[in-house]
């Protein structure tokens, strides 16, 4: 079983209220062979919301406590957005997760690369930074299009 960002499936639940839906991960679903999550959304983030962004490093400094997710209205959003990642981890393991598949650029999902002010910046988001200490391998939805 994998864990699959939502808007990989085409769920409407990215900042803007858009999905990036692609017919490979709508199969998972599907087939049953994934189950769909947003951290951001199990976090108690409204969609559409306030695009955010992780200040002094990344995800995995974020769950250490010393990175912040802070909107563009400069609102912490650290605690909902940890809260999240910890709520889709549960989800993860009662589904008996073995891999998650993310939504690159994400300061959720980000796998490899997040987006700081307005660049694209190596680091994980809070979500996959969790996962990946979990145990549960972690690979982005870019690695699936080759």
């Amino acid at each position: 079983m994998k864990v699959v960002s939502a808007c990989l499936a085409g769920v409407r639940c990215r900042y803007d209220g858009l999905s990036k839906g692609r017919g490979e991960f709508e199969r998972l679903v599907a087939e049953g062979k994934a189950i769909l999550v947003c951290p951001e959304q199990l976090g108690g983030l409204p969609t559409p919301r306030v695009p955010m962004e992780i200040r002094g490093g990344d995800g995995g400094d974020v769950l250490d406590g010393k990175a912040r997710v802070v909107d563009e209205d400069g609102t912490d959003r650290t605690a909902e957005m940890v809260r999240g990642a910890e709520e889709a981890l549960r989800i993860a393991r009662l589904a008996g997760a073995d891999e998650a598949i993310l939504k690159e650029r994400s300061p959720s999902c980000g796998v490899r690369a997040i987006v700081r002010s307005g660049d694209t910046v190596a680091g994980s988001g809070v979500a996959a930074a969790l996962f990946a200490r979990a145990g549960i391998p972690v690979r982005s939805d870019e690695e699936e299009r080759s």
